[in-house]
């Protein structure tokens, strides 16, 4: 098992929070760290690549190959608030073993560069979800609990799969304070209304004030990386199956 890590820069950070934010349920954690990275002009320091990522290359139309990777960046927010370390990419581990190797890693180096707390996002599906969906919650420990509730979001009870609840489970084993937010979502297509109000509240417990208006660009962007991974359906794809699946009633 490898995972290697391409250090581009060592950053002098303030107490620095790393927020994560690799494709789930939903994507919204991948929507809402994109967005974060565009508006606060976030800084590339570090690539991971992986042995349980996929194996394949995408290329586009000029040759050019683009892999399965994950990305960390570092924003300065200055005012003497604490910065932040935004976890970002196209894929997570496809094994259990590639999971725990990655968080580990990512953890290792943000360690190493002062933080002491985590967030990570996710989705928590739903088949029906309102216009402003619920936000659960879980954390590292009551203290911080009672903090992430007191944002508006409901205690989550059951299991977090994946990167989201991983990165929770081993900061709490290294003695890290965090917490994970879940937003409602259909869960089967990039969300920019679960997006939006996980950035709402991550807004409030950071002390921000970033422009939403443009997010809708950002899903976008989430989608079409999306579309040529495979991992969705373009739209000309879904109209082909939907021919096809007519075709039996004919």
């Amino acid at each position: 098992m490898v995972c290697s890590i391409d250090m581009i820069e060592k950053p002098t950070l303030n107490k620095p929070i790393l927020l994560e934010g690799l494709p789930g349920i939903g994507f919204v954690a991948n929507i809402a760290t994109l967005h974060l990275i565009k508006e606060l002009k976030a800084t590339l320091f570090a690539r991971i690549t992986s042995s349980s990522f996929q194996d394949f290359a995408v290329t586009s139309e000029d040759g050019s190959a683009k892999t399965p990777i994950n990305e960390l960046y570092y924003a300065k927010l200055g005012d003497n608030k604490q910065d932040l370390i935004i976890w970002y990419g196209n894929t997570q581990a496809l094994t259990t073993a590639g999971q725990y190797e990655l968080v580990g890693k990512v953890l290792d180096i943000v360690e190493m560069l002062g933080c002491q707390f985590v967030i990570s996002i996710g989705g928590f599906k739903k088949d029906e979800v309102q216009a402003i969906p619920a936000i659960y919650s879980t954390a590292t420990d009551l203290e911080t609990m009672e903090q992430v509730l007191n944002l508006g979001t409901k205690v989550m009870v059951g299991h977090v799969f994946g990167i989201a609840g991983l990165s929770i489970g081993m900061a709490r084993i290294r003695s890290l304070k965090g917490f994970s937010l879940l937003v409602d979502t259909p869960g089967m297509e990039p969300d920019n209304n679960a997006a939006k109000h996980a950035l709402i509240t991550l807004e409030k417990f950071l002390n921000l004030d970033v422009d939403l208006s443009n997010l809708e660009d950002s899903t976008n962007e989430i989608k079409k990386t999306l579309e040529t991974f495979g991992l969705i359906r373009t739209a000309s794809e879904e109209k082909k199956k939907e021919e096809q699946q007519l075709r039996w009633f004919i």
